[in-house]
């Protein structure tokens, strides 16, 4: 093998992981809730919101990762923002004044089988802030959420 060919190869190969990384998709985001509401069932709240937080963990990838909210509004986990857990964010809006947190409790609420949800937040990879949609699930007193920037 030439040296220049085997440069291109390598170029490739380093370029494949900047190219595989991409955005997740609404599928990923729905599979991931699902594997994040089996975890809290199986391991327990204490367990499963630590997972959820840890930003290495099994539950963010690129820029889907989970949240967990009280029905009250309350962050309980949060896989970017480890700072909002703790907090009551019902009276968060996002830059179009939307409720989105209050909005996404009464959801809960209502459609505890699983729903979507579209508002604006701030994409942790490019730092700009986005359209989201977010599938959740209710958990309990809680709802499982994943989103997707689109």
């Amino acid at each position: 093998m030439n040296k220049s060919l085997i440069g291109a190869l390598l170029l490739a190969l380093a370029a494949a992981p900047a190219l595989a990384a991409g955005t997740a998709t609404r599928d990923e985001a729905q599979a991931m809730v699902k594997k994040g509401v089996a975890f809290i069932k199986t391991h327990g709240a204490d367990k499963g919101y630590a997972e959820v937080s840890n930003k290495s963990g099994p539950f963010v990838d690129r820029d889907l990762y989970l949240v967990v909210y009280g029905l009250d509004g309350k962050c309980l986990a949060h896989g970017a923002n480890t700072r909002q857990i703790g907090k009551d964010l019902l009276d968060l809006t996002d830059i179009d004044g939307k409720y989105f947190v209050k909005e996404r409790v009464e959801l809960a609420r209502s459609k505890p089988a699983g729903f979507w949800q579209e508002y604006k937040f701030t994409n942790p990879v490019s730092k700009k802030v986005e359209p989201k949609v977010m599938y959740c699930e209710k958990l309990g007193d809680t709802a499982v959420c994943g989103g997707v920037y689109k």
